[in-house]
């Protein structure tokens, strides 16, 4: 057709002269009778005066010429694509034939990393299907026809450019496909349980109705089977031989905010394809039972399950979502409904934010439309233990993954002694988790903290030391003010040495002694980092760049309320994962929400608390008798889970009524605190709130930290906790 073109643009200045001369000659011809004769055109085309018709007679040549040659093209052209098709079709069946008398040694070859598998795409592309390419019209109806006819099922789907797509994958990846064939169906688990549940299916329809509500994932997870989830989140790595080169939208880390950013990009855009990159091996799962509920199962094999029961009795998995809520990685392209894949063991090392792309620790390259940074933070070490030597290090423990919950738990059923350096969440949990434990075996554990007491920059003194005396008579000794001098071993013990002069011998020791925001992407991606609280800095839509988000422990946002702040709890990374991801969308909504977070000393003391919780600020405590009901077992029994955050994120404090039961003058402190709400004040507004042993009351507490208000009598605000009723 273009030939035709470019004749016909050749022939048409020649095709207006001969006319223009036919038209004169008419007009010489008619005007000495004084009129033009109705049918001269006609005798001058065939008859007229000499010269006129020689022109006419080229000129119809010519028109001639070129229709027949367009012709002959066109029918060269038809009968070239139609052996093109014809020698396609012959190749794939006997690509077909051929992949399916080698089956045995597919898999083996199916090993190499993905990287290699993309380069080698590259060479036979080109050879294949070169020249079809300009007839784009007629390749797509061959196209259609192979998606039925071969086996090969993951092939002939991702090609939207048939012609060169759709060969670069026959010829790339006739071992791959073989594997791709297998894994929907046992993505790479033994049990026969999850084989019974279709993989594509669920991510259609599950998702969009999944994601509408981010912040609980736990209404859906008890029907998966845990420990066929934990096998396919580490064996999915291996088997996986493709990696996609390019994904619209790539989440960095696979904790709960990328978790919570994936069902909200979901949610708001059913057809995206979301990209999950996380270094562990697990699939995406909650953090707080490895410190809380799993330490207090009965099953013996919890630590492949990953099972466990909440306080309220109800059991669950620990991660959010079956293996066969995702698809492979490899099928993300060809996925036409889109959906959400999982790279476990990937690490991303180096980002270009110019160039919209990312390389991975094995030198594989993705490049992506939008970005989430959800990286979290990795645990703080203290520096004497760093120093100490590989005997120490070897028996020190920080824990953060499931991977230290596996060896801790392992550690712990074969040693005497343990000891847990830190008094803040994390080794307070421990140390009442292990406590009630060592009831069971003679274990001993240790908790030793600089502090007067557990959790002393939180909670105020007072009550810090209550705590101390509940942890103590879970079976913990307990080691105030301690400032650790040296960590050395001895004779197979370590022998911890105070600044006091105090010795501890003991076999373990777990760290928790904080976290460190995980920015080890900031200089490649030239991002900033806050020089106060550690983290990313990002705007008031959780963005670092026009089309990077980050979200979670990693994150330091403003608040309009209290100022810039970095946050490291459960509840702000479903929050600020569901809003990045809602951003990400096009949703340009800002992060005003005030987070949460909890912590269990068992099933019979907890609290939740709100905003800046700091014992260095003046506080005001108000207590009453509790009840059978005010403890966290009762909590989770009335909302039906034991993440509780997860229940309370989406509700809202418009007008909280007071309790009208009068209430006792401020508590003074007595030895037994029951129940309360302990309000952090600074310049005399209310900055920060602890519901000590009550539960599902947040969102009035959020409120009035929204509010921003003096408060005259912080006992009437209390009551607006109705914690004088039975």
């Amino acid at each position: 057709m273009l030939k035709c073109r470019n004749v016909w643009k050749k022939l048409a200045p020649l095709a207006r002269a001969s006319s223009t001369v036919c038209r004169q000659n008419v007009r010489r011809a008619g005007l000495p009778n004084g009129r033009i004769p109705a049918r001269v055109p006609v005798a001058h085309m065939s008859t007229g005066p000499t010269g006129g018709g020689g022109e006419n007679h080229l000129y119809v040549l010519l028109v001639g010429a070129a229709c027949l040659g367009g012709g002959i093209y066109a029918y060269q052209t038809i009968k070239g694509d139609q052996q093109r098709y014809q020698d396609r079709i012959n190749e794939i069946s006997s690509r077909s034939q051929k992949a399916a008398t080698e089956e045995p040694t597919t898999p083996i070859q199916s090993e190499p990393p993905a990287v290699k598998a993309s380069k080698t795409e590259a060479v036979p592309e080109p050879e294949t299907q070169a020249a079809p390419s300009p007839e784009e019209p007629s390749p797509p109806v061959p196209d259609v026809e192979l998606a039925a006819a071969p086996s090969e099922t993951a092939e002939p789907p991702p090609a939207d450019e048939p012609v060169v797509e759709a060969p670069q994958e026959e010829a790339a990846e006739p071992p791959a496909a073989r594997v791709v064939e297998e894994e929907p169906s046992p993505p790479s688990e033994p049990s026969p349980a999850e084989l019974t549940e279709p993989p594509p299916a669920p991510v259609v329809e599950s998702e969009p109705t999944a994601a509408a509500a981010a912040e609980s994932p736990s209404a859906e997870p008890p029907e998966p089977q845990p420990e066929v989830v934990a096998v396919s989140g580490v064996d999915s790595t291996p088997a996986s031989l493709k990696v996609p080169s390019h994904t619209p939208y790539l989440l960095i880390g696979g904790g709960t905010a990328s978790f919570a950013a994936a069902r909200s990009i979901r949610a708001r855009d059913p057809g995206a394809k979301v990209l999950i990159v996380t270094d562990e091996p697990d699939l995406p799962y909650m953090r707080p039972p490895l410190s809380k509920e799993l330490w207090f199962s009965d099953d013996p094999s919890v630590t492949e399950t990953l099972r466990f029961k909440q306080w309220n009795g109800k059991e669950r998995s620990i991660y959010f979502q079956p293996a066969s809520f995702y698809i492979n990685p490899e099928e993300l392209d060809s996925a036409e409904n889109g959906g959400v894949a999982v790279l476990t063991g990937k690490k991303v090392v180096q980002m270009d934010v110019r160039g919209n792309k990312v390389k991975l620790d094995d030198e594989t390259e993705i490049s992506y439309d939008k970005c989430l940074i959800a990286t979290g933070g990795v645990p703080r070490n203290l520096q004497v233990i760093e120093r100490a030597g590989e005997e120490v290090t070897q028996k020190t423990t920080l824990f953060r993954k499931i991977d230290d919950f596996k060896s801790l738990d392992k550690v712990t059923r074969n040693i005497k002694s343990i000891t847990i350096i830190g008094g803040g969440f994390l080794g307070s949990e421990l140390a009442c988790a292990l406590g009630r434990r060592s009831h069971e075996s003679d274990l001993e554990v240790i908790q030793m903290y600089p502090e007067k007491g557990n959790m002393g920059k939180v909670l105020p003194e007072y009550l810090s030391n209550w705590t101390t005396e509940k942890v103590k008579r879970e079976g913990v000794k307990v080691i105030t003010e301690a400032l650790v001098k040296s960590v050395t071993c001895k004779d197979d013990k370590l022998e911890i040495q105070l600044k006091d002069g105090r010795l501890v011998k003991t076999d373990h020791i777990v760290a928790a002694v904080g976290l460190e925001p995980n920015v080890d992407l900031a200089k490649s991606a030239g991002l900033e980092v806050d020089s106060d609280f550690g983290g990313y800095r990002v705007n008031a839509e959780l963005q670092a760049r026009s089309n990077i988000w980050v979200a979670g422990d990693a994150a330091c946002f403003y608040d309009i309320r209290l100022g810039r702040r970095r946050v490291e709890h459960h509840d702000h990374a479903v929050v600020s994962g569901r809003l990045a991801g809602e951003n990400m969308t096009g949703a340009n909504k800002p992060y005003w929400h005030q987070s949460m977070f909890w912590s269990d000393l068992g099933p019979d003391v907890g609290y939740e608390a709100i905003g800046i919780v700091d014992s260095s600020l003046p506080t005001v405590g108000v207590f009453a008798k509790a009840t059978a009901k005010d403890t966290p077992k009762a909590a989770t029994e009335q909302s039906g889970t034991g993440i509780r955050s997860e229940s309370e994120t989406e509700d809202t404090a418009t007008s909280p009524v007071a309790s009208s039961t009068p209430a006792p003058a401020m508590e003074q402190h007595k030895d037994d605190y029951g129940k309360g709400v302990i309000f952090y004040l600074r310049d005399k507004v209310v900055v920060g709130i602890i519901l000590w042993n009550v539960f599902n009351r947040m969102p009035i507490a959020r409120k009035i930290i929204k509010d921003g208000e003096e408060h005259a009598d912080l006992n009437e605000v209390a009551k607006l906790f109705n914690i004088h009723e039975d």
